[in-house]
């Protein structure tokens, strides 16, 4: 099995949910939720609730934890291959630039800038 690079590959479904989790895991609204599920977790244990309750708390911030670890992983690779594909473009750029040929240099140039639009 052959596994490529996120940026590599076409916008899939899992690339369109992780850049849209992405946009809600980095709202104030899903901060407010973690406070909650914190605040879950402590209360049960303050409470002396059963066990198995306690575990359920922890086990949802486990699960929350795994999730976000995951797509926090996609999101930082999409962003180290824009920011190399941005400086690749901008070396080639100046080393066209320096033989004398910039034309094609700058165009992959302007395109790079708005590539991040493209992961």
């Amino acid at each position: 099995m052959v596994v490529r690079h996120p940026a590599e590959r076409g916008k899939g479904r899992f690339e369109r949910f992780a850049e849209s989790a992405s946009n809600v895991t980095s709202s104030p609204a899903f901060y407010g939720f973690c406070l909650l599920l914190v605040a879950f977790f402590i209360a049960t244990y303050v409470a002396g609730l059963s066990v198995s309750q306690q575990m359920l708390a922890g086990d949802l911030m486990t699960c929350v934890t795994l999730l976000l670890l995951a797509l926090l992983k996609n999101s930082e690779r999409r962003a180290e291959r824009a920011v190399q594909r941005k400086l690749d473009v901008i070396a080639a750029a100046l080393l066209e630039q320096s033989e004398g040929e910039a034309h094609e240099a700058q165009e992959d140039l302007q395109s790079a800038i708005r590539m991040e639009e493209d992961l």
